[in-house]
């Protein structure tokens, strides 16, 4: 962990994102990239537990080496780990280099926030998913946002012209990365904020609803539809409208760009506690913080067809996708980001599994196979009674 005055001067915006660096910086993005504050309740935590009888858990590894549980948390680059089971905390992990009490970058999870929170605007009439984007955000007229039902924005069926390249230095993605001002500006060439960079972006050459195409635009585009509906601004509204009602413990964080425009697709901070809160609030049902229909519609899952024809079906070969959420096709629900973010839910088990990392490929698809495993045996697991 970098924790001298020396080694913070060498992070910046071109390595930020990389190791060593990433283990300091996923949880002190504020002091990276301008950030609003998502209101939590403001309560004291109880005291951390241990992994206990989880630590000696055998998993597989990458080299499908068998690894005890703290083993394998720790060699590959692990920040928290949590098991919440029937509401409580019963297993918990943290990196001698990470602080559990500080807010942690959670990359495309954030999708899956904001979809509850979409949500929650579709019970209260504010947002029609019947209505396209450019109803609500009429400067998205002519770009591939314009006409594109919400429905679609959140199922991730947007007809877009867009690749998703997250190690590109001077190409689409990073002029993406630097109108949320998460890359280094080129001297040669101004950026646009983020609202106005996502209104260029042109459509592709099929329709709108037709292809699972994972694009992480879609997602900050659906932000600036739930602001618009609302009239309130994105980390306000989701203070007021989940992480207060819910009792979130502590206060998250969003990166916002220079005109205060959030990066609701990956974006969000907040500690692995908290993000296990999230996944209970889903495992029963909403608890009438977002619509209990709305939530059985995350289990139920997306158009299985269209997500067996997209770009992600070798993670989830049986499952599908719906308002941001994966639908395993094996009864769990997950919420997953790069670098190594997860929220597992598994009902049958009454099981919520959180890790937060920084490892340093941003996509490892080996890894995410690892990580699915790893889960259902988590999951599966009962620890001896003392």
């Amino acid at each position: 962990m970098q924790n001298s005055i020396t080694d913070r001067a060498q992070i910046d915006l071109a390595n930020w994102r990389t190791r060593p660096h990433s283990s300091w910086a996923f949880h002190n993005a504020a002091e990276l990239v301008p950030t609003a504050t998502i209101r939590g309740a403001r309560l004291q935590e109880s005291a951390a537990c241990e992994l206990g009888d989880f630590a000696d858990i055998e998993v597989d590894d990458l080299e499908r080496r068998s690894r005890r549980l703290r083993e394998f948390l720790v060699e590959n680059h692990s920040d928290a780990f949590v098991v919440m089971r029937g509401g409580e905390f019963i297993a918990e992990w943290c990196a001698d280099h990470n602080d559990a009490a500080k807010p942690h970058l959670v990359f495309s999870v954030s999708k899956s926030i904001t979809g509850l929170l979409a949500g929650v605007l579709v019970g209260n009439g504010k947002l029609s998913l019947d209505a396209v984007a450019g109803d609500y955000v009429p400067e998205a007229v002519g770009s591939a946002y314009g006409d594109v039902p919400v429905r679609d924005l959140l199922n991730m069926q947007v007809s877009i012209d867009f690749d998703e390249i997250y190690l590109d230095r001077n190409g689409a993605f990073d002029r993406y990365r630097r109108a949320m001002l998460w890359n280094p500006e080129h001297k040669d060439e101004p950026t646009p904020d983020l609202k106005s960079f996502l209104c260029t972006l042109p459509k592709a050459s099929h329709p709108h609803g037709t292809r699972h195409v994972y694009r992480s635009p879609n997602t900050d585009m659906a932000a600036l539809v739930i602001e618009r509906a609302a009239g309130e601004r994105f980390a306000e509204l989701l203070s007021r409208l989940l992480w207060q009602p819910m009792g979130a413990h502590n206060d998250a964080q969003i990166t916002v760009d220079r005109a205060g425009n959030p990066r609701a697709s990956g974006g969000i901070s907040m500690t692995a506690r908290d993000l296990a809160r999230i996944g209970e609030l889903v495992r029963l049902g909403g608890r009438g913080v977002v619509p209990a229909d709305w939530v059985a519609s995350l289990w139920q899952g997306g158009d299985r067809a269209i997500w067996a024809a997209g770009d992600q079906a070798d993670c989830l070969p049986t499952g599908s996708y719906r308002n941001y959420w994966y639908e395993t096709g094996t009864g769990e629900l997950a919420a997953m980001g790069i670098h190594g973010q997860w929220l597992w839910i598994d009902p049958k088990t009454e099981t919520v599994i959180v890790r937060q990392s920084a490892e340093n490929e941003p996509i490892n698809e080996a890894m995410d196979q690892v990580m699915i495993k790893l889960m259902k045996k988590v999951s599966a697991f009962r620890p001896n009674v003392r």
